[in-house]
């Protein structure tokens, strides 16, 4: 029995680790959907002052624009999880970057 085989008997059922809330993309994604959601009420209950913005209501587009993309980025970490290894190789790890000598 190899060392691989042992490995795999040994955790049954364990799949691969993914990032899942620790994404960097959930977090960006669930901070513009709350800008969003904040401009877009500010859009559509707050004063629009469209004479300062050429008859658009800039509060209500952008908002809303905040929410589409916020929902990709949310998607996109749905989608195409980031997998964590399971284990660092030790050499790797001890790597610290600095020419030798130093």
């Amino acid at each position: 029995m190899s060392s691989s085989t042992s490995t795999s008997a040994a955790r049954p059922g364990k799949g691969k680790h993914k990032a899942g809330a620790f994404d960097i993309r959930n977090f960006i994604g669930y901070l513009l959907g709350l800008y969003g959601l904040v401009l877009t009420l500010m859009g559509l209950f707050g004063d629009k002052e469209l004479d300062k913005t050429g008859g658009v209501n800039a509060n209500l587009w952008t908002g809303l624009a905040l929410l589409v993309v916020a929902c990709c980025f949310m998607a996109w970490a749905r989608l195409r999880p980031i997998v964590v290894p399971d284990h660092v190789d030790t050499d790797d790890a001890e790597d610290t970057g600095r020419p030798a000598g130093h």
